[in-house]
């Protein structure tokens, strides 16, 4: 089994980097087993086509508009994903979406896409996220590690 975890964003925007500061802390606080890969996708999109293709599971960190309060973590799968990008958002939505669909039009998409995406408050710049939007981030890597649990891969903490 294969499982890519793949953070996306632009570090430099403050918020929008939310998804990329997601797959760091996993990566810092987490033994993986070399079944999961994990990836800074930042804002690259279609250069990830290889790293990403015929995953099993394809679970993606990102920052995306959902019209809730600043910090909300919102979860997307399957089917959802496409819908949801029928309208913008996530300021590199572009690259994401076609990602997606150039995997569907040469069928090498993943088996299963879960997206996690956290309402963001600023796009200003900055390297660190709004403090309401970090907040959210033990959540969001504990989402991530609940849905590898569910996967079947128990990971453990590192030793301090």
């Amino acid at each position: 089994m294969r499982i890519v975890v793949l953070g996306v964003g632009n570090i430099l925007l403050s918020d929008e980097g939310i998804g990329v500061h997601a797959v760091t802390r996993l990566e810092e606080l987490y033994d993986l087993p070399a079944e999961i890969e994990v990836i800074d996708g930042g804002t690259s999109g279609m250069d990830c086509l290889d790293q990403v293709s015929e995953a099993d599971y394809l679970i993606i960190a990102d920052c995306m508009r959902a019209k809730k309060e600043p910090g909300t973590i919102t979860r997307l799968i399957g089917d959802q994903i496409p819908a949801f990008f029928k309208t913008r958002i996530s300021p590199h939505q572009v690259g994401l979406s076609d990602m997606l669909g150039a995997l569907n039009f040469h069928g090498l998409m993943p088996k299963h896409i879960i997206l996690y995406g956290v309402e963001p408050l600023s796009f200003d710049l900055s390297m660190e996220p709004t403090p309401t939007v970090a907040a959210s981030l033990p959540e969001l890597v504990d989402r991530i590690v609940g849905e590898l649990a569910a996967i079947g891969f128990a990971v453990g903490r590192k030793a301090a």
